[in-house]
């Protein structure tokens, strides 16, 4: 019996010897297991407190974004037009000098066509009338104006012009200048 007895015996003293030693083991890992538990406990609560401002303020940051993306497409919308009125301003400002271009040509041929004009000698310039507006000339130099006395027979020797035949004011008038004055 006391052979049963025995076993027994030790059999129970070494399942309280096994449970002591799975004992004093588990204690620093429950005192772990204990600690892990309060920091989680104070990470939720500070993610409880502080990620509802902080997704807030994401929140913001993207309604904020998304203004600035607005702002920003507008400013471009608004340069891009700017840049086309200078680009027709340019382009106004390019036709514009092409007219004053050929305006300045324009007046330039014609007071180049005036100079030369007035620098002809005056028989040069009756050479290249018609017959008709010839005959007018010489009929309208008949007319009742006396001629100036000069000095040379037909050009001046300086100018190579022909003197000026000048009005007379002690002269009476044609009869056609008087005309139409009685005429109004």
């Amino acid at each position: 019996m006391i052979d049963p007895l025995f076993w027994l015996g030790l059999s129970i003293l070494l399942v309280a010897v096994s449970l002591t030693a799975v004992l004093v083991t588990a204690i620093p890992a429950l005192q772990e297991v204990a600690r892990a538990a309060r920091s989680a406990e104070k990470l939720f609560d500070t993610l409880r407190r502080d990620l509802p401002p902080t997704l807030e303020a994401i929140r913001l940051t993207g309604l904020e974004i998304s203004e600035l993306t607005d702002d920003v497409s507008d400013g471009v919308k608004s340069a891009s037009q700017v840049v086309k009125q200078v680009d027709k301003s340019i382009d106004g400002a390019k036709k514009q000098a092409q007219k004053v271009e050929v305006s300045t040509r324009s007046v330039f041929a014609g007071v180049t066509a005036a100079w030369k004009t007035f620098s002809r000698t005056p028989n040069r310039r009756t050479e290249r009338l018609a017959a008709s507006q010839r005959e007018l000339m010489s009929s309208s130099n008949r007319l009742d104006y006396e001629p100036v006395e000069s000095s040379t027979d037909s050009e001046d020797e300086e100018t190579g012009l022909e003197p000026y035949q000048g009005y007379n004011p002690n002269q009476e008038l044609p009869s056609w200048v008087n005309s139409g004055k009685e005429e109004e």
